[in-house]
């Protein structure tokens, strides 16, 4: 799957050239000239990064990294600033909980550096959050099972440290065919939690 970073910027110049910059990166580039230009391509196309300048008309660059922390909060956010306060860094962290700020103009090549940097975290985070809900598939099952069976899931060893085998279905067949249910089911139950999640957070 490609990634997609967005650039954010009312001066067209910047934008063109930090295009430019970045033809050679591994991932597609889109462009938006305001804020709300911005807003609109985030929510028509998945986006993995999104840098914004910081002085824009009409919404600052820290006030459009902040809503597209509460709406797209997986979106890595990056802001270029064209001077440097400590007033600006405070609310970039704090609202737009961003990744990095840069001071415009900003060097190409770090810049790409830590774009790359940036998406490797969210490709880290996305495993993350696989194994989390791969550990929480299994834990469902295993209770279910264990409701059903009592006992088998646990596991006995005798004195010289081998596994004892307790009594379980000697029936293999229905075992396995219970278990692809349960597999199926807690599956849905994780489906329908994160909707749920996700709806609320719209």
């Amino acid at each position: 799957m490609g990634h997609t970073v967005l650039l954010v910027d009312d001066d067209v110049s910047v934008l063109s050239g930090l295009r430019r910059a970045l033809h050679r990166e591994p991932y597609e580039v889109l462009v938006a000239e305001s804020a709300d230009a911005a807003l609109a391509r985030l929510a028509a196309f998945p986006v993995d990064v999104v840098i914004s300048d910081e002085s824009m008309p009409g919404m600052l660059g820290t006030e459009l990294l902040a809503q597209s922390r509460i709406r797209y909060p997986e979106t890595v956010r990056i802001l270029l600033t064209g001077h440097s306060s400590l007033d600006v860094a405070i609310r970039a962290i704090n609202e737009g909980e961003v990744y990095r700020f840069f001071t415009k103009p900003c060097n190409p090549v770090e810049l790409a550096v830590t774009i790359r940097q940036a998406l490797q975290q969210r490709e880290l985070l996305r495993g993350s959050r696989r194994l989390l809900h791969a550990v929480r598939r299994q834990s469902a099952v295993i209770a279910e099972l264990e409701r059903r069976w009592e006992g088998l899931t646990r596991v006995e060893r005798d004195h010289s440290g081998a596994i004892m085998l307790s009594d379980v279905p000697t029936d293999t067949a229905t075992l396995l065919e219970e278990l692809r249910r349960e597999l199926d089911a807690a599956d849905q139950r994780l489906h329908e939690r994160d909707t749920r999640l996700q709806d609320g957070c719209e």
